[in-house]
């Protein structure tokens, strides 16, 4: 993987999110979709997640995480509905695969937390 620049990296503009809904859309196999508030300049965003075969929605709510708040929009599903952002995540191994729709998934999301509260949109340094 090559390096980037200190101006690439400025491009991204992280935030803290707090969801306040999530659920796994009937068409998805692989995605959540969280409803995610940015506090009250910046509002809400829809943000799609591939982290359904290993949290249910009920354990994010209330919760904050950090996002790529200035993602561009990607369509998600035949809804027409559009991923705003990107949650962020580690990868860890997983000791035995599993399987989603035919497909091997070694790789399970560690979904990273907060050792402070800090309010929703605020920038990650």
């Amino acid at each position: 993987m090559g390096n980037i620049n200190y101006q690439d990296f400025q491009k991204l503009d992280i935030r803290i999110g707090e969801v306040i809904a999530a659920i796994v859309p009937d068409w998805s196999h692989w995605v959540m979709k969280l409803t995610v508030n940015f506090g009250q300049e910046l509002g809400e965003k829809t943000i799609f997640a591939g982290i359904m075969h290993f949290y249910k929605p009920e354990e994010l709510i209330g919760k904050s995480f950090p996002f790529v708040y200035n993602m561009e929009p990607k369509k998600m599903g035949p809804e027409g509905d559009f991923s705003q952002g990107m949650l962020l995540a580690a990868s860890s191994k997983l000791i035995k695969p599993i399987s989603v729709n035919g497909e091997e998934v070694h790789d399970k999301p560690i979904l990273l937390t907060l050792s402070e509260k800090v309010e929703p949109g605020t920038k990650v340094l």
